[in-house]
């Protein structure tokens, strides 16, 4: 990695095209890319291209390749879930466990990286527990959370075309990008 430009990925979305996920999550990676990050969106269409982990033949699949490598070049992660009962997407989830390909790597799993977190939900109750699901897990995975997480409430046509109609919530989502892209400059160091 040069101090330059350090390359960020993101994980996250569903299989529907244009989701409030997927649009969050580009808006979080755009931040990191005005600064200088090179990005790389790992969304919803590769979540539904992946097998289950572990599933016979799972790593010969393009996306998990992809995937993989990724993660391993990867000196930030931001990882976007939308809410479903309670907790991060199955979709979402199956992307985090092929972190564990990396368990004898030189750097395990997601050890001193930092890891920007976004939940999106159709109203506020599955917003917090699925954030804290995203931080348990980045925990987990010897990640560094950064300082803000979003819990976006988007039941109300939040994203439109790529774009938000909530300045707050822009902000929210242009300051992960921003703690993301900072941590990694710094951890470069």
């Amino acid at each position: 990695m040069t101090a330059a430009s350090p390359f960020i990925l993101g994980i996250g979305g569903t299989v529907s095209p244009g989701g409030s996920t997927e649009q969050a999550l580009a808006m979080a990676l755009a931040s990191a890319e005005q600064l200088g990050a090179r990005t790389l969106l790992f969304g919803g269409a590769d979540l539904g291209r992946l097998p289950h982990y572990l599933a016979p033949g799972a790593m010969d699949v393009p996306e998990a390749r992809t995937l993989v490598d990724a993660v391993r070049r990867a000196d930030g992660v931001i990882i976007a879930s939308p809410g479903y009962h309670g907790s991060i997407s199955g979709l979402v989830k199956n992307a985090i466990d092929y972190v564990e390909e990396t368990a004898k790597d030189p750097r395990a799993y997601l050890d001193g990286v930092p890891v920007g977190l976004i939940a999106t939900a159709y109203g506020w109750q599955a917003t917090g527990s699925t954030l804290a699901a995203l931080r348990a897990i980045t925990h987990a995975l010897r990640g560094w959370p950064t300082p803000l997480g979003a819990a976006v409430n988007s039941s109300g046509g939040l994203f439109r075309d790529g774009r938000c109609t909530d300045a707050a919530v822009c902000d929210q989502l242009a300051l992960i990008g921003r703690q993301v892209y900072d941590f990694a400059r710094l951890r470069s160091r």
